[in-house]
């Protein structure tokens, strides 16, 4: 008996492992950087070729870089450039797992300014290539009503493979 509870047991552990990912809500927790789903609940997922294609029609979409940056004391602590897509907006943490309502609000209100409070408007969101923020901030603007998503799945690291120029970016300040 103790032999079959250990197999079990053995058996249970990747399940139970991969599960603590993950929050209540279904948002990554941890592990950011780890491979994704091919896919983002309410967005077309997009390679770099298409997001090219994307920036140069009409309306132009809103890119959205999501990349975590350290916040303290109401600043954004940035030891060294972040380089994006040319044009790109940074709202950096708003594709944490465990969102305060904070950064919710942050991630909201700013993607409908920069729509004109259009949420048709074309909007992609990025960070880099198996990384779970871009995908949560995706999800987290579907939810919110946006219904023109793109999901740069690759991000920055397949936009700098492809030799195409980059453009250092600062976060958009947040009103709180």
């Amino acid at each position: 008996m103790k032999a079959l509870c250990l197999l079990m047991l053995v058996f249970a552990l990747p399940v139970l492992a991969s599960t603590s990912h993950f929050s209540s809500e279904g948002y990554r927790i941890e592990r950011y950087r780890s491979p994704t789903p091919d896919t983002a609940p309410g967005a077309e997922t997009i390679d770099t070729k298409k997001l090219q294609a994307l920036l140069k029609s009409s309306p132009r979409p809103v890119v959205i870089d999501v990349i975590n940056s350290e916040y303290r004391a109401g600043l954004f602590i940035e030891t060294k450039p972040h380089t994006s897509v040319p044009g790109a907006f940074w709202l950096p943490n708003t594709g944490r797992g465990e969102l305060s309502q904070l950064w919710q609000n942050y991630l909201v209100k700013n993607a409908l300014k920069l729509t004109t409070n259009n949420q048709n408007h074309p909007v992609v969101v990025m960070c880099k290539s198996d990384c779970w923020l871009s995908w949560n901030a995706t999800r987290r603007l579907h939810l919110a009503g946006f219904t023109n998503l793109y999901w740069y799945k690759d991000g920055i690291d397949s936009w700098e493979n492809s030799d195409l120029p980059v453009q250092v970016i600062t976060p958009v300040p947040p009103e709180f």
